[in-house]
């Protein structure tokens, strides 16, 4: 990454991080705040970069509606990227040993996110409640099945511990198909290209009533196939698609 964007990275960051990490320690964090403040971080991290985002398929998703989402992972900046296209309260599954770090992990708690620590059956049977209960509550949650960043469009194999809470919470999955990001900032890279086109596919939500855990594999295999049909073709019509201009 270059040492500009880098820097810009580090304080855009530290404006979010600073104040939440306050209002955890006060009890006055609320998930409206942090809402807000994502909305903030993810925009201006974009605006930096110059990304031109343009999305397809959006009004598959109703606003009324929470999914566990899940995406393909290219880069650093699906994240920010997933924050301005679904533009609803999205909190994101964390590893235990967050939650552990004083103050943060109550700051984490009040934010919405999830903890997870697939060690500990009692905590994550009560992970799934937590989850489920922010769900109700009109959270989304986002998931990467590749658990990891992959090499661009080639999707990396899909891990089950996600679609085990969908089915567990009979949650819809939301499948997300990511494009671009990779030649924003790679898996392993250092350079950030500024300007890029992002594609940004949502699919078809899959119910997991239509499953069931006996059928989890075939649950697995479709939500690949919606995630992995958008990857080869970044030809969009600008009729078809909504696009947002965004200039550093």
């Amino acid at each position: 990454m270059t040492l500009r964007h880098l820097a810009q990275a580090v304080v855009e960051t530290a404006r979010i991080s600073g104040p939440t990490l306050a209002d955890g320690l006060r009890g006055t964090l609320t998930p409206q705040l942090c809402d807000a403040r994502l909305d903030a971080w993810s925009r201006r991290l974009l605006d930096q970069a110059a990304i031109r985002l343009h999305v397809e398929g959006l009004e598959r998703a109703p606003a009324t509606e929470a999914f566990v989402v899940m995406s393909n992972h290219q880069s650093l900046y699906d994240i920010p990227v997933l924050f301005q296209v679904l533009k609803r309260r999205v909190r994101m599954v964390a590893k235990s040993e967050l939650f552990k770090i004083p103050g943060w992990g109550r700051a984490m708690r009040l934010a919405g996110f999830v903890e997870v620590d697939r060690r500990d059956r009692k905590q994550a049977i009560q992970s799934l409640e937590h989850a489920k209960a922010a769900m109700q509550q009109g959270t989304s949650i986002w998931i990467a099945p590749e658990g990891t960043r992959g090499p661009g469009r080639r999707l990396l194999p899909f891990k089950q511990g996600g679609f085990h809470l969908a089915l567990s919470i009979n949650a819809r999955i939301l499948p997300i198909s990511i494009d671009g990001t990779s030649r924003v900032l790679s898996a392993r890279g250092r350079q950030v290209q500024e300007g890029v086109d992002v594609h940004v596919t949502v699919s078809e939500p899959i119910a997991t009533s239509d499953y069931g855990p006996e059928r989890r594999e075939e649950l697995v295999a479709a939500v690949r196939r919606a995630i992995e049909s958008h990857l080869h073709d970044t030809s969009y019509a600008a009729d078809d698609s909504t696009t947002f201009t965004r200039a550093s």
